[in-house]
């Protein structure tokens, strides 16, 4: 192993009864560099940080940290040898201080208890080192997402980490949090930490990535520097094929106007008004905090608004999220998980659930026939992949996850359908089903309204782009005025 790397994983295999989860799995990280992870969900990533990390043994291969080659690793030994990981489910106790979780299992003791004087003025120094504003003394759940993942990392840091494997830091963050968070990035490899970057925003590795390692199928692919990569070229690598044109082609809107809405104001949103005709993927841009997400909820019932809502001509009172479902209206949440399924609960049944007061036979029970067919059907139609309709929507990976809110809403024959942040940690390959499938969908006659904070994808899927500023709609693009300088010049307009 040469001087300058720090890990080596040579020939990892990782078998599971019927699956190779890895096959012969290369991974090579120098020190001081951002090593980017790169592959479809499903590709193996999980599996080989968890490796690394010690929390499953691999059935083959050998892991060389710093010039001496393990077996295995145990969680303890991983921690020791320096490996840090920051997985997207955070491992804070929420009800305890900053410094608290920080040093939690190797607090600083005084007379046998904790040295809560000396556990902070530590704390302190970590922040200093990475030029963080943070109060040891807040509890953890008291800050948002962001500053929960810098205290993750300075946690990691702490412990004197010199590996640190980082699983969709930015999944939940806004563009100011990620922009934060890619600076801390680059503090760190300029102390010489190395870092393992996992992230489906291809932009991200352009930013902060030397290198990166693509994965397929449980298999190692290629290693290549960053600047020899471009997008379509990763693209290609991940999903074994060329991908073509980025987004699906056709525009399918028409004169007709399905949705109006008309001077819609409440806290968050000052005097919205637009029209939405139908077969149109209508975008709604700006930046976080711009009143995008608060417009749809207004839309749908779910935030009270003052102002009118006519559908196909007509006016419609919509007071609750049941009022819009009852008119045509569905609204795919950023948030599917906790707002979106049912996780306990199978494919079938979080498809059927919007359907249910259609398929009771008798007035009580159920034609559990007709709600399989229907689940098949979609299932089939959205190229669900799943062994089983049966199966818990939790173990589907999050593409997968999004097709079956998808079919729920399908069910209810909407008219208009709001997607928020429709491929939101969905990796690449599946982000272009999604696309293709709003495409199909407009073609059908469906109005769609589109929310991302994905500057290409909402370029590339828009028909037409509002741009949102501060509660208020700032601008209007079409055709040839669809590019990313236009909105941002309204976004950020004085």
């Amino acid at each position: 192993m040469q001087n300058d790397d720090v890990i080596e994983m040579k020939n990892i295999t990782k078998r599971y009864p019927g699956v190779a989860a890895l096959d012969n799995i290369q991974l090579q990280v120098k020190r001081g560099e951002v090593h980017a992870l790169l592959g479809e969900n499903g590709a193996g990533k999980s599996t080989l940080i968890k490796i690394l990390a010690g929390a499953i043994h691999p059935d083959e291969g050998e892991i060389w940290i710093e010039g001496k080659a393990y077996s295995h690793l145990e969680p303890r030994l991983a921690m020791e040898l320096g490996i840090g990981v920051i997985y997207q489910e955070f491992n804070l106790i929420s009800y305890l201080t900053v410094a608290n979780n920080i040093f939690l299992g190797n607090e600083p003791v005084k007379r046998g208890t904790i040295d809560e004087k000396t556990c902070y003025e530590e704390c302190l120094k970590v922040f200093e080192r990475l030029g963080l504003k943070l109060d040891p003394k807040a509890q953890v759940k008291t800050l948002s997402v962001a500053y929960q993942q810098l205290v993750e990392i300075a946690k990691a840091v702490s412990k004197n980490a010199k590996v640190l494997i980082m699983d969709e830091p930015t999944a939940a963050l806004s563009g100011k949090e990620v922009d934060m968070l890619l600076d801390l990035v680059r503090k760190l490899r300029e102390e010489g930490i190395s870092i393992i970057y996992i992230s489906h925003r291809l932009e991200e590795l352009f930013e902060v990535a030397d290198r990166v390692t693509v994965m397929r199928d449980g298999q190692y692919i290629e290693t290549l520097d960053i600047e020899d990569c471009t997008r379509q070229k990763l693209i290609s690598r991940m999903v074994g094929r060329k991908m073509g044109e980025n987004y699906p082609q056709g525009k399918y809107g028409t004169e007709e106007v399905v949705l109006e809405a008309r001077h819609l104001t409440n806290e968050k949103i000052q005097d919205i008004s637009f029209q939405l005709h139908r077969g149109e993927i209508l975008g709604l841009g700006g930046l976080v905090g711009a009143g995008r997400t608060e417009t749809a909820r207004a839309i749908f019932g779910a935030d009270k608004a003052l102002g009118e809502i006519y559908l196909e001509g007509k006016q419609v009172s919509i007071q609750r999220p049941g009022d819009a479902v009852k008119n045509g209206i569905a609204f795919i949440t950023e948030d599917r998980k906790q707002q979106g399924l049912l996780m306990k609960l199978s494919i079938r049944e979080n498809i059927s659930i919007s359907f249910l007061s259609r398929l009771r036979k008798g007035g009580v029970s159920l034609d559990l026939k007709r709600e399989r067919e229907l689940a098949e059907e979609y299932r089939s139609q959205l190229n669900i992949k799943t062994p089983s309709i049966e199966q818990l929507v939790s173990n589907l990976s999050g593409g997968n996850q999004q097709k079956v809110v998808l079919a729920k809403w399908l069910l209810t024959n909407s008219k208009v359908i709001i997607f928020d942040e429709p491929t939101r940690g969905i990796d690449v390959g599946v982000k272009f089903e999604i696309y293709q499938i709003m495409r199909d969908l407009a073609k059908q006659g469906i109005s769609i309204i589109m929310i991302s904070s994905d500057m290409p994808e909402l370029l590339g899927v828009s028909d037409r782009i509002l741009v949102m500023k501060e509660g208020k709609i700032v601008g209007e693009l079409t055709g040839d005025e669809i590019r990313q300088e236009n909105v941002m010049q309204y976004a950020v307009a004085d």
